[in-house]
């Protein structure tokens, strides 16, 4: 009998394991079980071009619907998986329907997390996560005069960006002390803070929103304390919770997110996971960590892909992050908890600059403002494993390309 992968979640992970297994020469059944109606699309245009409107819904798709024919993928959308079960060998969708599996692949991603505070079910208080999300978003601001973002996350920024961008009042709250807190260091949240400022972005840092105000049903204004901020328009996003449920009903080993191993096995056998739902030890930050980066779901689905076809190339990838923001690009290579050790190349009053980050005389993580050619370069440097002299880096004209080649 012909062997049948059967894939849950038909994001950027699901669908790179899919495709991994046919240019990998797999030749078996292949089944891409989503939740949504839509075929596997791209998540980061959602909360720029897309609410721009340079993007429809057809420029979003990963593959045009013809491909899951030509490469013989079953595709099951809008009817998601309600249970697993790994003595049968068996997924159940919501519609009743039961589905044999010889391998199965979870990559399920992660959710919204939900802001419990009095008025956040009124109408206007928006979540972006999924296209039909981004169409909700996208009426809403264009009848809206206000809006506040309870987040200063990428998510957070990217839409506040593009709200400016259409002329409307902005306002983001976030908790930390700064922006962009768990991603950046502090310079370059210092970077981002001046720049969204002086797009007329008001910022409240250290701010806990403690309710929504609604008017007729709709959202009218966020409370802060002894602070009123009128909005007509929030939008929350305040990070995601990795999407486990069926993996913990299935018995499958999870902490902070469905646990795998360097080859992204679960600790069922016959089962992987990828994506934004996993946590594995990741070599780069020298613990087990969840990391939520399409790149990431694309290099560990490629990873689990190889696995169920005898590989034994564990995943290694180098982290790397982007984010545009008005005229900013943010690109970030590698991982480090250590923002102290800087070399700043350029100059950041130009908008065009990075800064390395070194544990000793090892390079650690980069992050680039406008400087893509930095970014490409130590992206390479750090997946051949090596490191790069502090005053090269400091150099903003040294050539880099003799320490890859």
């Amino acid at each position: 009998m012909t062997q049948q992968i059967v894939i849950v979640g038909a994001g950027h992970a699901g669908f790179n394991v899919a495709e991994a297994l046919r240019r990998q020469g797999y030749d078996g059944g292949i089944t891409l079980i989503g939740d949504e109606p839509h075929p596997p699309y791209q998540r980061p245009p959602l909360s720029k071009a897309f609410l721009t409107g340079e993007y429809d819904l057809e420029r979003l798709l990963i593959r045009p619907a013809q491909f899951y024919a030509d490469q013989n993928i079953t595709l099951r959308l809008g009817d998601p998986v309600a249970a697993l079960d790994p003595q049968t060998a068996t997924v159940t969708l919501a519609g009743g329907e039961v589905v044999g599996y010889d391998k199965l692949v979870l990559a399920t991603g992660s959710r919204m997390r939900r802001l419990a505070i009095e008025g956040s079910a009124l109408q206007g208080v928006c979540y972006l996560r999924t296209h039909d999300d981004a169409r909700t978003l996208l009426e809403e601001l264009e009848r809206a005069r206000s809006v506040a973002v309870i987040g200063g996350g990428f998510i957070g920024l990217e839409v506040a960006a593009t709200a400016r961008k259409m002329g409307r009042a902005v306002t983001v709250l976030e908790a930390a002390d700064r922006l962009m807190a768990r991603a950046l260091p502090p310079r370059l949240s210092d970077f981002f803070a001046e720049y969204h400022s002086r797009q007329g972005v008001e910022l409240c840092l250290s701010a806990q929103a403690d309710r929504l105000e609604g008017d007729g049903g709709r959202v009218a204004a966020v409370l802060c304390g002894d602070r009123r901020i009128e909005a007509d328009l929030v939008v929350i996003g305040i990070g995601v919770v990795p999407a486990t449920e069926l993996a913990e009903a299935a018995g499958l080993e999870c902490e902070n997110g469905i646990t795998v191993d360097a080859l992204a096995r679960t600790s069922q056998p016959d089962i992987w996971a990828v994506g934004d739902c996993t946590s594995h030890d990741n070599g780069w930050a020298a613990a087990r960590l969840r990391l939520e980066s399409v790149q990431h779901a694309a290099d560990q689905a490629k990873t689990a892909a190889a696995a169920m076809m005898g590989g034994t190339e564990p995943y290694g990838a180098v982290p790397w992050f982007w984010s545009d923001q008005y005229d900013l690009k943010l690109q970030i290579a590698g991982l480090t908890d250590q923002h102290g050790d800087e070399v700043v190349r350029g100059d950041p009053a130009s908008g065009q600059f990075s800064a390395f980050y070194y544990t000793g005389d090892d390079l650690k993580a980069v992050y680039s403002v406008n400087r893509p050619g930095d970014h490409m370069a130590t992206r390479r440097l750090l997946g051949l494993g090596r490191t790069l002299p502090r005053d090269v880096a400091a150099d903003a004209d040294a050539d880099l390309k003799p320490f890859i080649r």
